[in-house]
């Protein structure tokens, strides 16, 4: 196999839309599968054609999973028809479709504007009708990448075309004429506007990506089987990304003017390969620059993977101006496996404010290092900004350390939570420890997150529990609170000195407090703390996300292990 193949889960490349298809019909009972064909059909179909209801047909190539089969049900597709990947279906087989499903009502067959696809339907539209079906055809091209200026075979059908299944076949499932059927599909199809951007290409199964992006590259404007853009540009954020799209879809060539009065629907579609976190990144960025810039009035919105092509990571952004007859359409319920919930409106009132992040006690007025009253609470504040400048600092080694072991992150969020607090440093309470530290662990808490926001939160909140029941704070009731921290992590985490955690570093350190709380005691303290961390690499992983990964793949130290030597040198600089 050619270095530059993708790999994929499949059998053979030449069954693997068939095998697909049988995928499709035997995971959801309302749907079944023609012998010999790749058609999917709704399994009410002859009880449809018995009531005289207009029928809905669409297709086209594989690789756009779950269109165009997942939309078959009640209320859209009355049967779908594949054809190899990227490649339109054949006549026979969209024949064969409609001899199943076209009754007394007629079919409406709704075609992407391709030239494979018009052709295709197009011949089998004109074979049915000379066997004596009624069948009709809507061709939609959404796509507003390409100026209507320019010379081309017409504007591409992208992922607005489920928008026009799913109010068409709202509609015939109402019991609409096939002319009304038709004229509704048509207009859908004239008030929908789509536009894309990719960050990386498909490959069809057995072959290379079509085309090479770099890694700092993403294409604006490109088709769903690959077809070139209208740009190459810098990968830009999401919200950049977001307005060039929007800005481009309803100002250029002046294809989909938006104004004020217009309601609008929406859909953030994954071409395939985004993560749900990108699309849902993508999602806000789109429906925040609509309402808050372009002042639309956003009344339905959809997002998830609905018109793909196979793993390409983009986002695809389609927007149609509604009627209130179409969004009744819209929201009349489907079996259609693939068709999302909807967002009724957006309101503009999405984030809601709670109490603050942190600081949750009755906070005092902010203090500078002139108010602060005591030595102990100046110390305080000077070991906890040298610990988080060291942790940030530190955040390249534990990232790198932690990529044998885990998802390379260690360093990024212990950073996070150090930062956070670096941010607000004049906040804290510094004369009253246990106050200060309630106080961090709420706000690492809130910034760190993961597994370390959560150690570091208990371990900051047992050891301020010890230290409000002493009336003096010395180097004694320091590490007595440490050692309850420590217990705590131990008691709810699960972890014990020996699993190659944190532990086996703050352990040792703890032990050599316990015999010595002075300054050449913590000296000592720091170099057990980093023998601990050393000693890790040899430890088999029994807790955390290392317990998973082969021992033979962790030779580096533990980064949890190494962090807590950081932040122990860190307080040593402070105090020597």
């Amino acid at each position: 196999m050619s270095k530059g193949i993708s790999k994929k889960l499949l059998n053979e490349p030449s069954v693997a839309v068939d095998d697909a298809l049988k995928g499709i019909a035997s995971v959801y009972p309302g749907l079944f599968l023609l012998q010999g064909r790749r058609v999917v059909v709704r399994s009410d179909i002859e009880t449809i054609k018995n009531e005289g209801k207009v029928t809905i047909l669409s297709g086209g190539g594989s690789g756009h999973e779950p269109a165009q089969a997942g939309f078959v049900g009640n209320g859209m597709l009355s049967a779908a028809v594949s054809g190899s990947v990227f490649t339109s279906p054949p006549p026979a087989d969209i024949l064969a479709a409609l001899r199943c499903i076209c009754g007394s009502g007629g079919t409406l067959m709704i075609v992407t504007n391709y030239t494979g696809d018009r052709l295709n339907f197009g011949l089998a539209a004109e074979q049915a009708k000379a066997e004596g079906y009624t069948v009709e055809m809507v061709i939609v091209g959404e796509d507003c990448a390409l100026p209507s200026t320019v010379a081309h075979a017409g504007r591409r059908g992208l992922c607005g075309t489920i928008l026009v299944h799913k109010i068409a076949g709202a509609l015939a499932d109402r019991g609409g004429t096939l002319d009304e059927v038709t004229a509704v599909a048509n207009a859908v199809a004239g008030n929908i506007a789509t536009m894309s951007v990719s960050l990386s290409p498909c490959s069809v199964p057995g072959q290379e990506p079509s085309f090479h992006l770099e890694p700092d590259e993403m294409e604006l404007g490109l088709g769903i089987h690959g077809e070139a853009g209208i740009k190459r540009t810098q990968l830009q954020p999401a919200d950049t990304v977001a307005q060039l799209l929007l800005d481009h879809m309803t100002t250029t060539d002046n294809y989909f003017p938006l104004h004020p009065s217009d309601e609008v629907g929406v859909i953030i579609n994954n071409l395939g390969g985004t993560s749900n976190l990108e699309l849902a990144v993508m999602a806000n960025a789109t429906i925040r620059y609509l309402v808050d810039v372009k002042k639309a009035n956003v009344t339905r919105t959809y997002m998830g993977s609905l018109m793909t092509s196979l793993e390409m990571a983009g986002v695809s952004v389609t927007l149609i101006k509604l009627t209130s007859n179409w969004t009744d359409l819209l929201d009349d319920p489907t079996s259609a496996p693939a068709w999302p919930n909807p967002s009724l409106g957006v309101d503009g009132s999405h984030v809601r404010f709670d109490k603050p992040p942190f600081l949750v006690m009755s906070a005092p007025p902010v203090q500078s290092d002139a108010t602060i009253n005591t030595i102990l609470g100046r110390v305080l504040k000077a070991c906890t900004e040298q610990i988080c400048k060291s942790l940030v600092a530190n955040e390249a080694l534990l990232n790198e350390l932690d990529r044998g072991s885990g998802d390379g992150d260690c360093g990024s969020t212990l950073k996070s939570g150090a930062q956070a607090v670096l941010d607000i440093l004049s906040s804290f309470h510094w004369d009253s420890p246990s106050d200060c530290l309630l106080a961090l662990s709420e706000c690492v808490g809130a910034h760190m997150g993961g597994t370390s926001g959560a150690i570091y939160a208990l371990l900051l909140t047992a050891v301020a529990n010890t230290l409000s029941q002493s009336d003096v704070v010395d180097g004694a009731v320091w590490t007595r609170a440490l050692k309850t921290g420590m217990e705590a992590v131990m008691r709810y985490g699960g972890a014990k000195v020996g699993d190659r955690t944190m532990l086996d570093s703050l352990s040792p350190a703890i032990t050599i407090l316990e015999q010595s709380s002075t300054l050449d005691g913590l000296k000592s303290a720091v170099e057990a703390a980093k023998k601990g961390a050393e000693a890790t690499k040899d430890m088999l992983a029994c807790s955390g996300r290392a317990s998973y990964v082969s021992r033979e793949l962790l030779t580096q130290p533990d980064p949890g292990a190494t962090a807590v030597g950081i932040w122990l040198q860190a307080i040593l600089f402070v105090l020597s």
